[in-house]
């Protein structure tokens, strides 16, 4: 067989791999997206039909209804709460990143904790903790403090689950980008307090950004432990998801749907910002290499 033969035959095979390998990622790409469809994109559309079933009207209803609206308050007073919170907590990372101390690892598997432990257990341990036959639920009795069944047990509830996502976010990122220039600028004189704002704050701003966004959808969406300590009072302690639960329990579906839709929309501006955050973060590590 001649050179040129072989030349041939060998094109023809890499053209025929070539075509299987273009074959094979359409096939996948046409799986992926009908795996998204189906699990994710049905969902979503089979709750804007149930919420809109039986029109406008009906649906505008039960959204301004005022026990929605007060679950709604709530909802956005334990985010408004537990996201600063955490955001401050997750600042705190630095001290984690830039570090060593005795005790660094011991702290961060304590960050990871929400991680692993249920949310309905951790709704338990402040039950058994602040309830009325828990640990101090006498001393906060004597001195009218309620926990339990009111806000305060909510917003808790809602911290210890949102506590990793923010610092989970910045300690790879800062890890990552050293303490090059941190030193630099205590050499040159400048304070704990302007570094941090001048060189390490501007470095994690997108990555806090991101951690931020995430902290803010599990804050919205917290189901467990929050409906182990709220008490399920409507208009008092109910929030968005616990409002959903008892209207579908009362087989009011429209209802349920319309303010289940409601969180949709936040869900949806959450995953926006999300987007937008990963784009900066993405842009800026581009950017960052030579």
């Amino acid at each position: 067989m001649t050179s040129a033969s072989l030349s041939v035959t060998a094109n023809t095979t890499a053209n025929a791999t070539r075509r299987g390998n273009a074959l094979g990622r359409r096939l996948s790409i046409v799986a992926a997206w009908l795996v998204f469809a189906l699990f994710l994109l049905l969902p979503l559309l089979i709750v804007v039909s149930e919420a809109l079933k039986q029109g406008f009207g009906t649906f505008f209803t039960a959204i301004f209804e005022p026990d929605a609206l007060a679950a709604l308050k709530l909802t956005l007073l334990a985010v408004g709460i537990s996201v600063p919170l955490n955001l401050v907590f997750g600042v705190a990372a630095w001290c984690v990143s830039k570090y060593e101390f005795r005790g660094k690892s011991l702290l961060v598997t304590l960050i990871d904790l929400p991680f692993s432990v249920s949310p309905v257990i951790a709704g338990l341990i402040y039950v058994l903790l602040f309830g009325a036959q828990g640990y101090f639920g006498e001393w906060l009795s004597d001195r009218d403090i309620q926990i339990v069944f009111a806000v305060p047990g909510i917003v808790l509830a809602t911290l210890f689950v949102t506590v990793p996502f923010v610092a989970r976010e910045l300690i790879p990122l800062m890890q990552e980008q050293g303490s090059t220039e941190e030193e630099a600028a205590r050499l040159l004189g400048a304070s704990g307090w302007q570094m941090f704002w001048h060189i390490t704050l501007p470095n994690i701003k997108w990555g806090l950004i991101y951690g931020v966004v995430l902290c803010t959808a599990r804050a919205m969406g917290e189901f467990g432990a929050v409906s182990v300590v709220s008490g399920h009072i409507r208009g008092l302690t109910n929030t968005l998801p616990l409002h959903v639960e008892i209207l579908y329990n009362e087989y009011n579906h429209v209802a349920a749907f319309s303010v289940a839709s409601l969180l949709l929309a936040l869900a949806l501006v959450i995953l926006l910002l999300k987007q937008w955050s990963e784009s900066r973060i993405a842009r800026l590590k581009t950017g960052a290499q030579p």
